[in-house]
């Protein structure tokens, strides 16, 4: 089957590879109908993240159920399936509490050995472990492109909002406005809040935040603090979400927020970051980090895209076949696509 494959940094390559076979009876095989490239698949395609030459990358996908062990209860083949980017037991001390997203043997698809070995879905076929809960029947009025935010970037971007527990009334500010930035945004809008700021540089993404009815501040061009404190009587945002992942948005977010007021940082982190403790201290901040729970939050999210109260149409820019890999991945890396969807 084709595989997309890491190189080294900047390099990736459509490889054959033999097809997945079943290992355990809670596992699954699914034929690959979409994947996509994600702002995190970046970090590997940019040797922020370890990972060894020829692992087959990506952690996004929609497609059939072709073959499934007999534990799995809750899809069968045929079914048409989402999945979540990481994998989780169920039974551990952090699943019985619904922490899914830190379970003791969490495996992130795509990831190489650093997080579990689990070969990518950036493939025509993918196996999936613990299949009942990675893995969800799609809704049949919700499109491939709709369902594949499910798992990941959608998930995500619904996580900061819940993280923050932002609500009708609260204000919140996203910064960063790549796919998983503009799925809080759109999430944010949904839960009730106001306003919504969102802060960036590039202006198409600006153009479609205003269209998902946040308020578009331009990082450079505009003050966000002061933008920030005129739509909160001077107070600063309830919550703000750091959806880059970088020393400079995290220290905005802390500056942005409110005395007792929420941070959340869901831009994946890979080094060492200098934090301003004495702000973040005098100011009574909450800080939130990690990635997202996606598996606790599959079912709700994926009834809010069947609804069209979350919609994340706009997002997806290109779509383009598993060979054009090395091609799909140099034009998000250059920022000229927002969301890649690749088909085998």
């Amino acid at each position: 089957m084709k595989a997309i494959t890491f190189q080294a940094p900047g390099t990736v390559r459509v490889e054959d590879k033999p097809e997945p076979e079943l290992q355990n009876p809670d596992e699954a095989i699914v034929r690959i109908d979409a994947t996509g490239i994600c702002g995190s698949d970046l970090h590997i395609y940019h040797g922020r993240v370890q990972i060894e030459p020829g692992f087959t990358i990506g952690h996004e996908l929609v497609g059939t159920v072709l073959t499934a062990g007999d534990q799995v209860t809750r899809v069968m083949p045929g079914d048409r399936v989402c999945g979540c980017f990481h994998t989780a037991c169920g039974t551990c001390f952090f699943c019985m509490r619904g922490d899914y997203h830190e379970c003791e043997a969490k495996r992130t698809f795509g990831h190489g050995a650093t997080l579990g070995s689990l070969q990518g879905t950036q493939a025509e076929q993918v196996l999936v472990p613990h299949a009942d809960l990675t893995l969800r029947k799609v809704p049949e009025k919700v499109s491939d492109d709709v369902a594949l935010f499910a798992g990941d970037v959608m998930g995500t971007g619904y996580h900061a909002v819940a993280a923050g527990a932002a609500g009708p009334g609260d204000s919140l500010a996203v910064l960063g406005l790549g796919p998983v930035g503009l799925c809080a945004v759109q999430a944010a809008v949904a839960a009730g809040a106001a306003p919504v700021l969102a802060i960036d540089t590039v202006d198409d993404r600006l153009a479609v935040a205003r269209q998902f009815g946040a308020t578009p501040v331009h990082l450079t061009e505009e003050s966000p603090r002061d933008v920030a404190r005129a739509l909160t009587e001077g107070r600063g945002v309830d919550v703000a979400v750091d959806a880059v992942g970088h020393p400079d948005a995290l220290e905005l977010a802390i500056r942005l927020v409110r005395n007792a007021g929420t941070v959340v940082a869901i831009g994946v982190y890979a080094e060492r970051c200098q934090v301003h403790m004495g702000l973040v201290w005098i100011k009574g901040v909450t800080m939130k980090a990690g990635p997202a729970n996606v598996i606790g939050h599959l079912d709700r999210v994926l009834g809010m895209l069947s609804t069209g109260l979350l919609d994340p149409t706009p997002l997806v820019t290109h779509h383009m076949a598993l060979d054009e890999a090395p091609a799909a991945y140099g034009a998000y890396d250059r920022r000229e696509a927002l969301k890649i969807v690749l088909t085998p």
